[in-house]
This record gives structure tokens, C-alpha cells and sequence, in this order.
């Protein structure tokens, strides 16, 4: 096996590790909002400002008629709130609400004191490895950091 090969099986366990994580976060709000709903929410609390519902739309790799259904769903439970563009009238704006946004906060929450919990397990010199491993990889795959809870606002 090569240097390249040891690294992905390292990555691959580890994947299946954080979707463990990734999983038991979300399981509590399932009731709430559909795993590709809370995806939404994710995209908006992490927005600069209401999003275009089209470029959410091909953010998501959705076909923008199939997302109306979605977005009114979630304009119902209360979750995004939607308005006319205006700059554009044939354009709407959507917006995580502070319901949808506290729900993100919520989920990132209990992700991170899991995370934290198994950072802990590790010696410091071990986590500080895990740590940049982890944001060079990210960084590779063209993942933006997280933002910090503090930081999100409508």
C-alpha cells in the first residue's frame, strides 16, 4: 500500500467516526425539519444576508421548481422566511429565521461537545496533529471554516 492509499483507508475510518457525530446531532431535531432542511438552514445561518432562492438553489444541486416546495415547507414551520428581491422582482430572497438559526446553533453545539469529548481522549500533542491534519484537509477540499456561533445573525 502506498503513502496515499494509508492515508484514504486513515480518512475513511475517521469519516465513518464523524458521521457517527454527525448523526447523533441531528437525530433530535428529525421531528423538527428533514436532513436536507437543516442543510438549508446550515447554508443561510452561514450567509452573509438573505440568499438568492436560485443561487440556493444550485448550491444545494436542486432544480429551483423542486426547492419552491421545500422552502414553502419550511417557510410554514416557521424555519426561513422568503421576499421579493428588490432589486429584482422576479427574484426572492430567503432568510433562515431566528427559529432556523437557533436550530443550527443548537445542532453545531452538541456536534462540538462531542468532538470536544473525543479530542479529550487524546494527548495535546496528538489533538494539535488531529487539528491541522484535519484543516489542511478541509482546506484541500474547499471547505470553509466554521463560523463561530457568536457570529451568526440575521
Amino acid at each position: 500500500m502506498s503513502d496515499l492509499d494509508d492515508a484514504a483507508a486513515s480518512v475513511l475510518t475517521a469519516s465513518r467516526a464523524l458521521l457517527a457525530v454527525v448523526a447523533r446531532s441531528v437525530a433530535p431535531i428529525l421531528d423538527q425539519v428533514t436532513v436536507p432542511q437543516f442543510r438549508v438552514l446550515v447554508l443561510l445561518s452561514n450567509a452573509d444576508g438573505p440568499v438568492r432562492h436560485g443561487d440556493l438553489a444550485a448550491a444545494l444541486d436542486v432544480h429551483s421548481t423542486t426547492f419552491t416546495r421545500t422552502i414553502d415547507r419550511m417557510v410554514s414551520g416557521g424555519w426561513v422566511e422568503r421576499r421579493p428581491n428588490p432589486d429584482s422582482r422576479r427574484e426572492t430572497l430567503i432568510s433562515a429565521t431566528a427559529a432556523g438559526v437557533d436550530l443550527v446553533r443548537e445542532v453545531t453545539e452538541a456536534r462540538r461537545r462531542e468532538i470536544r469529548a473525543i479530542l479529550a481522549a487524546l494527548p495535546a500533542r496528538e489533538r494539535a496533529a488531529v487539528g491541522a491534519a484535519l484543516a489542511a484537509f478541509a482546506e484541500a477540499a474547499g471547505e470553509q471554516p466554521a463560523p463561530v456561533l457568536a457570529e451568526f445573525s440575521l
